[in-house]
Order: structure tokens, then sequence, then C-alpha cells
């Protein structure tokens, strides 16, 4: 099975950024699942994948809550705890989910997903997302774009936009524009992280995305890595300098 970074496991100290308008609130605890809320509509919701390379690693996805409607931004890592935050949306929420979005193939982003479709959840992932999952045999989304989509929880949009290859070939963001607040996935790394998993990365493409990434949504205020600890806009500059090409 493919993973993704070597970060800590615990990461539910607070961040100690300035772009963090608020300290995050722990809005659901368990063995297997954690969400925090992290501005007025956006929370994280945290999973732990266990795995031969790096053991068992906290994998963070994103949750989009908006006058009863709910966007999910990656599955949690195994079906348990999808169930565990689908509940949590509809019982202790009172929102429906309207989707779910996958931003790579990588299991760590998908490997929840039948647990959606038990619920008759619509997928969603860019083409070349839902290739490359149904290639490596894992749950694969059901509803495809080519480099830019934009799905509403009530009124509020998300940008999900293909801006070049990095982690992956297919890799995205998901950006929310009312909370100024952007997913980047594996993309993205968190402050001090290594390398992690580079078996489907493109290093050479990687630093030029971010640096995309960081020009196409420029209000940027808080930023989610796929792995570890959120922060500002210096998560995109130390990913950036991380995979700059040297001379």
């Amino acid at each position: 099975m493919k993973l993704f970074a070597t970060i800590p496991l615990l990461i539910f100290a607070i961040h100690s950024s300035p772009a963090l308008s608020q300290e995050k609130e722990v809005a659901y605890k368990s063995e297997t699942l954690q969400i925090e809320q992290i501005s007025p509509n956006t929370f994280v919701h945290i999973s732990y994948l266990n795995t031969n390379d790096f053991g068992k690693v906290a994998c963070n996805g994103m949750i989009v809550i908006n006058e009863g409607e709910a966007l999910v931004f990656d599955t949690p890592a195994n079906d348990e705890a999808s169930l565990e935050l689908i509940n949590w949306i509809e019982n202790d929420q009172k929102a429906k989910v309207n989707g779910v979005v996958a931003t790579h193939f990588h299991w760590d982003c998908l490997g929840g997903l039948n647990e959606f479709y038990a619920k008759g959840i619509s997928s969603y992932a860019s083409d070349k997302t839902i290739e490359l999952a149904r290639t490596a045999g894992y749950p694969t989304p059901e509803n495809g774009f080519k480099k830019k989509l934009i799905l509403k929880a009530g009124s509020l949009k998300v940008t999900n936009q293909f801006l070049g290859e990095g982690h992956t070939k297919d890799n995205f963001v998901s950006y929310v524009p009312s909370d100024k607040v952007l997913f980047g996935g594996c993309m993205i790394k968190e402050i001090a992280a290594g390398n992690g998993n580079l078996e489907d990365a493109n290093i050479a493409a990687w630093s030029a995305t971010v640096s995309k990434v960081k020009s196409t949504f420029p209000e940027i205020s808080i930023v989610i890595p796929g792995h570890g600890q959120i922060g500002g806009t210096e998560l995109l500059d130390y990913t950036v300098e991380m995979f700059k090409v040297k001379p």
C-alpha cells in the first residue's frame, strides 16, 4: 500500500502560525477519528492508516458545512472512520453530505469511499484520478472533471482545481474562498516534514505547481496539508523550497 509522508502522529496541539485567526476546536474525538473546526464553515478530519513503511500515519481531510449541507474532501483512511464521519455530519451537525472529493488516487484519499457509496453520496475526482484509482484496483470516484470543478455546500462554493503535477501526476487542491482555506492534500507539506512517499511523484514539476497554487489563490489564510499540522502560506513556501530544482 502506498504512503505518503513522514509525519508526527499527534497533531492536536494548536499551531502557532499567525495566519490562523482562531484556535482549533476539537468537535469530535475517538480512537479512529478526530474532527477539528478551523474556521466558521471548515473542519479538518484526522484518521489513521497503518502502513508497512511509516507505521501508523495520521491523515488529514477537509469538511465544509453550510446551511445544512456538507462536502467532504478526501475520505478517512478506512471504512470505520468514514462511517463515523458521515454519522457525525448527519446526526451531530444535522447536515446532508452533498458529495465526497478525492484529491488524488492514493489510499489515504479514497480508502473509505465504499461507506459513502453505501449512503448514496456522490463522489468527485479528476478524470486522471479516476483512471489511476481504477488501474490500482482502489475504490473509484464516479464523477470526473478535467481541470476545474466548482461544488457547493449551502451557498458556499468550493473550487477544485488541477494546477500541475507534484506528489502525484493527478493531485489537485480544493479552496474555500469564504473562509480562505486551502486543502492542499499530500502535495503540501507541513513545516519540518520530510519528502515522504515519492513513488508516484514528479519532483521536477512539484515546486512550480505549488507556486502556481499560491498565485492562483492569493487570499489564502489557512492551509491544510495531507499530513501533519495546518498553518498559513508558509507551508506553501516550505514545499516550494523543498522541491526546488537545484542548479
